[in-house]
């Protein structure tokens, strides 16, 4: 894999709906949010993209502050409903239940860059392979029983009630007790598996939806379809954006350098980011200036330091790029932020 690969994010979604699962269950929401950084915006925030890898530290303070071994169980059971959002829309105007899976597999991504389920068929039976591109789902108790109930909770919206999960397989090692497990799936339970899978009968392929509509299914799927290349353009401002901060300092910032670490041609790296509404020397720039705003505006670093820390050759090009910028001189910017 390239060093310039984008970091995984999550749908923001995700966040949205286990906040709500968090105050509907009187947990200290305040307390949570405050040691995970969660702020106002982001819960408001329809397009938001949180990091994958905070799932650890999230499922840690989310058992920390509750005291609950079984607050995955638990938090999904007070989901509500993945609503309001393209692949819901995808699957009821949908035909029926099978080719909605099928379609919104192909566009997993919208609820997660890790997410890589599947849908294999064995003999009566079909199972939903709950996988991600990290081993998270499978190391992480907590997320893999809130998601695997959120995904049953979603399918027996869309399909009115018809789905019926008939078997569950995590693959963390079996919990003291699992009465909650059996209590709220409903259906049998199986630990320390190969992977994490949701087991139903093949006969619900064929359900059909109740709201199918081809024209909107068409509309629907060519929406789902501009947001995945949306992400895929953000995929390569974020691998340039890595790359900078692996080489800036070295003074050998260039396209072809870029290129040539993110494994592309210099003009596939030019042609995808004028897709992204952008190029590279804007992208260097932004980068430039934000690392130097957050040097000066936080650190005691020399101004020398700093011209070299952002990549510049000379002391002169940096004041002038700066105050081109910003307005204001190194020394103005400073003084100015850490008088606040």
């Amino acid at each position: 894999m390239s060093s310039g690969i984008a970091e995984l994010r999550d749908s923001g979604i995700m966040i949205q709906l286990a906040y709500q699962a968090m105050q509907k269950m009187d947990l200290d929401v305040a307390t949570i949010a405050k040691r995970l950084g969660i702020t106002p915006e982001l819960i408001s925030d329809r397009h938001a993209r949180t990091p994958h890898a905070a799932q650890t530290l999230f499922w840690q303070v989310l058992e920390d502050v509750s005291q609950d071994s079984d607050i995955g169980l638990h938090l999904g059971e007070h989901l509500p409903v993945y609503q309001g959002q393209v692949l819901q829309y995808l699957f009821l105007s949908s035909p029926t239940f099978g080719d909605g899976l099928s379609r919104s597999l192909n566009y997993q991504r919208l609820l997660s860059d890790a997410s890589q389920s599947s849908m294999e068929e064995a003999g009566d039976q079909v199972y939903i392979r709950v996988g991600t591109a990290t081993d998270l789902t499978s190391s992480l108790r907590h997320l893999s029983e809130c998601m695997v109930l959120g995904l049953i909770q979603f399918f027996q919206y869309v399909t009115d009630g018809a789905f019926v999960a008939s078997h569950i397989h995590f693959s963390h090692p079996a919990p003291g007790s699992d009465q909650e497990h059996q209590r709220i799936y409903q259906c049998p339970v199986t630990f320390a598996q190969k992977e994490v899978r949701i087991y139903f009968d093949r006969r619900l392929l064929a359900q059909p939806s109740s709201h199918a509509e081809p024209e909107l299914l068409q509309l629907h799927e060519k929406l789902a379809s501009e947001h995945v290349a949306k992400l895929e353009r953000r995929d390569i401002v974020s691998g340039v954006y890595k790359v900078f901060g692996e080489i800036l300092e070295t003074g050998e910032v260039s396209l072809d350098a870029v290129a040539a670490r993110l494994a592309i041609k210099p003009r596939t790296l030019r042609t995808r980011l004028s897709e992204a509404d952008t190029n590279f020397n804007q992208l260097l720039a932004n980068y430039r200036c934000n690392l130097a705003k957050r040097l000066l505006a936080r650190t005691d670093e020399s101004i020398d330091e700093i011209v070299y820390l952002t990549g510049f050759s000379e002391p002169s090009t940096f004041y002038r790029a700066f105050k081109r910028w910003t307005q204001q001189t190194p020394v103005e910017y400073r003084n100015q932020r850490q008088q606040r």
